[in-house]
């Protein structure tokens, strides 16, 4: 069966709040990556991030790759928080993959943590 290679930033990586989610649709590590420098990353409450690809001003930001079941891709994005969604990714090694983005307005107001290249770096710096 054909699987679905799909880029997670936030709260779905390994031994994060919601990685249980990968694991209960069958998905399977691949491997940490980066985006290309076309990205900025915002703190959602300090509960998720919301990852945006902007023209201008954006860096790479640290994602992982993972495996997922065609049959799963539906339900792990039905469990996402409202404001995420799924759409194209461009790693730093050119591969255009998937991944979990933020639609605009989730970002208006909240904090802007692009400086920090991903999101358990963030983690790791307010904790």
């Amino acid at each position: 069966m054909q699987r679905i290679p799909l880029a997670v930033n936030g709260t779905l990586m390994r031994g994060l709040a919601l990685n249980g989610n990968l694991l209960a649709v069958g998905a399977t590590f691949v491997r940490e990556a980066k985006t290309e420098p076309a990205y900025r990353l915002w703190s959602i409450g300090d509960r998720h991030p919301a990852m945006l690809r902007v023209r201008e001003g954006g860096r790479a930001i640290a994602v992982e790759v993972w495996d997922v079941p065609p049959d799963g891709l539906g339900l792990l994005l039905l469990q996402e928080p409202p404001g995420l969604c799924i759409g194209r990714l461009i790693l730093d090694d050119g591969e255009n993959v998937l991944g979990v983005l933020g639609e605009p307005y989730l970002c208006e107001g909240e904090r802007e943590i692009t400086e920090y290249g991903g999101w358990r770096a963030y983690m790791e710096r307010v904790n």
